[in-house]
């Protein structure tokens, strides 16, 4: 039987395979990232820099940032964002404007303000050895001037405009200026008039004040520091990032009028606080290589909405913020993470990293995603000694339906069928090589000659075998018809074959 994780982790996967379309409205500092990219081969002889060489336009590329990131990361979760911000009377607020309406979202609420530019992060980033992508450089225009009244109240008015029929409110603050106290004030009244929770992402601040009311506030470790004082207390100065993490929502909540903290505590997940006085509750993340951390807070904030829409509790809505942000810094820069890759990530976490099953497990995790409407597909063979052949077949196995399921026979059955020098792999070698196999979702061990039991027991849609016969020479034939499952034979590649390869290793070896 599955354990307690997995199951949870597969329920969890269910809730997001229910996820519609909501409608958010996000209020904070939109900017526009552009990335200049090229090679770096030589060094300027006019100073000790190196230079970066694009060879065209095509390496000029703008997107939303900053808030914007976020609004992308919602929409990837089916969000539709209405943006409320302000941007420069200048050409890089009119990129802006495209880039987020090419994405689905609602740009009325963008109010434009000539005296202060659009928010531009100018990244240069280098290949060095023409392999490894590396900033080099970057370039800003900004202004964190505070807004004057009249743009204030124009952005308000946009607000309140957009408010009615959301499902929730988002503030993404990088202290750009437009998330003033004023601002945030008025967003935390209009909201609650409404009923609308409102979650935000604060900026790196002395005081989080400005954000009392809210439903739910996540810094991160160093801006819940801030906001405390400036580092950890003398009883936590020595603790883990785990009891320091706690530490923090614990203080946190006891200072700020705001129902939920989520506080983010790097490699070591999150920890979140919903009543005063219980102790808060730390949410483990699995270790994921790191190779840039930029965008990981606004996946979180995304997330997060995207549940409180659609009323998940906040124990699994954090879990998932924390399996969306490991996607996201295993990405150099910044990408919205997908609810399709989302809802994979889920089933990779629930198997544990691995893709191997009992059959009651197996069983159990497949009625899950049928309910969720996944069509299965399953074969089986030995597979000793993979090859090009197998990986074209079983690729194209995966391609038939929504799940592929692999029926490895046992190392006794391989010898009984192959002869007594077989297998060359055993059952966990042949496993582990599978296992690399993007297009196999399941393996699962089978002891039986054949593999009726393992057909009964499944259940599959579409029964796939690979070869050069006709569908009724399947061994297994008359039970798939007697049990109506479409069966599929796949075209293999001639002259591969696991027998004829090892023949040809022996006889070249001289074994």
């Amino acid at each position: 039987m599955r354990s307690e994780s997995q199951s949870a982790l597969l329920d969890l996967h269910g809730r997001v395979q229910t996820f519609a379309p909501f409608k958010v409205v996000l209020v904070g500092d939109y900017m526009l990232d552009r990335q200049i990219r090229g090679t770096v081969d030589r060094i300027s002889p006019e100073a000790p820099v190196p230079v970066l060489t694009s060879r065209s336009q095509a390496d000029f590329e703008s997107s939303p940032g900053g808030s914007g990131n976020v609004a992308a990361c919602l929409a990837a979760l089916g969000g539709v964002v209405h943006c409320i911000g302000v941007v420069g009377d200048d050409p890089d607020g009119g990129l802006l404007r495209t880039g987020l309406e090419s994405i689905g979202c609602v740009t009325e609420g963008l109010v434009e303000d000539s005296t202060r530019p659009t928010t531009l992060k100018q990244s240069m980033v280098g290949l060095a050895q023409h392999r490894h992508p590396q900033k080099m450089f970057r370039f800003d225009i900004e202004s964190t001037d505070p807004l004057s009244a009249e743009c204030e109240q124009r952005l308000l008015d946009a607000l309140a405009k957009a408010l009615p029929g959301s499902a929730v409110v988002c503030l993404e603050d990088y202290g750009k200026g437009v998330c003033s106290p004023r601002v945030c004030e008025e967003t935390m009244r209009m909201a609650s008039e409404l009923g609308i929770p409102v979650m935000v992402d604060p900026a790196s601040r002395d005081s989080f004040e400005r954000y009392s009311g809210a439903a739910l506030i996540t810094p991160n470790r160093s801006e819940a520091e801030r906001a405390l004082g400036g580092g950890a207390t003398p009883s936590t100065a020595s603790s883990s990032g785990v009891e320091h993490g706690r530490s923090l929502a614990e203080r946190l909540h006891g200072s700020l009028d705001v129902s939920e903290i989520v506080v983010t505590i790097d490699r070591d997940g999150a920890v979140y606080s919903v009543d005063r006085g219980t102790e808060p509750v730390h949410v483990a993340t699995r270790a994921r290589h790191v190779y840039d951390v930029t965008g990981a807070g606004d996946v979180v904030l995304a997330v997060l909405a995207a549940c409180k829409a659609h009323s998940m509790g906040i124990h699994e809505s954090v879990q998932l913020a924390n399996i969306a942000a490991g996607l996201e810094v295993e990405t150099f820069g910044v990408r919205p993470i997908p609810l399709g890759e989302l809802s994979g990530a889920l089933l990779d976490e629930a198997r544990g990293g691995g893709r191997e099953r009992d059959l009651p497990t197996l069983l159990d995790e497949l009625d899950q995603l049928r309910r969720e409407g996944k069509r299965v597909v399953l074969t089986n063979g030995c597979f000793d000694v993979i090859h090009a052949g197998h990986v074209a077949y079983l690729r194209e196995a995966g391609m038939v339906g929504d799940v592929l399921v692999v029926g490895l026979n046992s190392d006794e059955q391989v010898r009984i069928q192959k002869g007594a020098d077989r297998p060359i792999f055993n059952a966990t070698e042949r496993l582990e090589i599978l296992g690399e196999l993007r297009c196999i979702d399941y393996l699962v061990i089978f002891e039986e000659p054949t593999a009726e039991s393992l057909i009964r027991a499944i259940r599959p849609d579409v029964y796939v075998k690979g070869g050069d016969y006709q569908p009724e020479e399947i061994a297994e034939y008359g039970l798939l018809t007697e049990l109506g499952i479409e069966t599929r034979v796949l075209a293999s590649r001639p002259g591969l074959g696991s027998s004829a390869l090892i023949d040809r290793i022996r006889s070249q070896s001289g074994a």
